[in-house]
């Protein structure tokens, strides 16, 4: 298939919960390869579907050398005391945050034939299965900022060329 266009802040695809696949559906075949075509691309740790313009929960990631997909994912569990680590995202490009994210995650979904998949990891799997979550239900990583520090983020983002 092809890599796609990761839409930016601002548009209302972003902002909105996306809808869930239903098992068996060959229709998002294609999708899912533009996601692992899409994240693959060197410095992308996942790409969720809204971010290539598309409101169905599926999301693709790339950690330590991993690649892979899964559909309608849920987060299930996270553990460990939340810590603050710099947090970027391909729709807000070229700024990282300070956010909290607990250290454990893992996320349960299906996968093109609809069997179980289970998600789990420490570190940067697990702030990415929270990062693309949160995407898949409308959720910007700047919406979980520290208000002082949203702020600067928000300011920082209207300057921004892309904005």
């Amino acid at each position: 298939m092809t890599e796609r266009q990761i839409r930016l802040f601002g548009d209302p695809v972003l902002r909105s919960a996306c809808d869930p696949v239903k098992p068996g559906d060959q229709r998002v075949a294609g999708l899912v390869q533009d996601l692992l075509d899409t994240v693959e691309v060197p410095g992308r740790a996942g790409v969720a579907a809204n971010q290539i313009g598309v409101g169905i929960r599926a999301f693709s990631y790339n950690v330590d050398g991993e690649v892979g997909y899964i559909l309608n994912p849920v987060l299930v569990e996270t553990s460990g005391e939340a810590e603050l680590v710099d947090e970027g995202c391909l729709s807000v490009p070229g700024f990282f945050f300070p956010r909290l994210r607990h250290p454990y995650a893992r996320v349960e979904g299906i996968d093109l034939d609809g069997k179980p998949v289970t998600l789990e990891g420490h570190g940067v799997m697990a702030q990415a299965l929270q990062h693309e979550t949160d995407h898949l239900d409308g959720h910007l990583y700047i919406e979980g900022l520290d208000p002082e520090v949203k702020r600067e983020a928000m300011r920082l983002i209207r300057q921004a060329d892309w904005y």
